[in-house]
């Protein structure tokens, strides 16, 4: 009777968690603000049953969203045959910012969460870099092997471009609508990889 107790327990457990990160799931499909309280509410539990399996906003978002991105090999199918990597950053970018602003709620709340507390930005799940290393493979044999600190400036650069943090303060501060907002994006990442590239020999 012990052991059955314990596996109903567990069982249960495992049920409120997964009602948990559905939930959090459906909100974000919403496009509604996600919050811990909001998300506890459609799951049918207290805030605190939530921050007992999730210790904050950041790792029940990650967990959440966890295989909604693909990973970045199938992200860049459509431009695989390509070996120019201005090309390919283009298409990196625009993939990437398209699909933050389809979960741009979620990606807010991350952001203002990892902002208040910097030690939860590990909980993020960091697509962009996946992405922008993918896009400058065919680089890697050329600026990455004769140059490899500019070849790391080049993808420390493109990080800050190829971001949320980028498209957000091209629509909230400049104002920009957000398909001006990831033309402009764009523009900027082919122009650093270009430059990027012709600094090559």
């Amino acid at each position: 009777m012990t052991a059955r107790a314990g596996t109903g327990r567990t069982n249960q457990k495992q049920r409120t968690r997964t009602a948990i990160v559905a939930a959090a799931r459906d909100l974000i499909g919403t496009g509604t603000e996600v919050t811990m309280p909001a998300i506890a509410r459609a799951a049918l539990v207290s805030e605190a049953t939530a921050y007992r399996y999730f210790p904050d906003l950041p790792s029940l978002i990650s967990e959440a969203l966890a295989g909604v991105w693909p990973p970045p090999a199938e992200a860049l199918a459509p431009v695989a045959h390509s070996t120019d990597p201005v090309e390919r950053v283009a298409f990196a970018c625009e993939f990437l910012l398209r699909g933050i602003l389809a979960r741009q709620s979620s990606v807010r709340a991350m952001i203002a969460a990892t902002i208040t507390r910097p030690e939860t930005a590990t909980a993020r799940p960091g697509i962009r870099f996946g992405l922008i290393d993918h896009a400058l493979r065919p680089l890697e044999d050329t600026l990455g092997a004769t140059d490899p600190a500019a070849f790391a400036q080049l993808k420390r650069d493109l990080a800050v471009v190829v971001s949320a943090e980028a498209l957000f303060t091209l629509t909230d501060l400049c104002r920009l609508d957000p398909d001006e907002a990831v033309t402009s994006a764009v523009r900027t990442a082919t122009t650093l990889t270009r430059a990027a590239g012709r600094s090559i020999g």
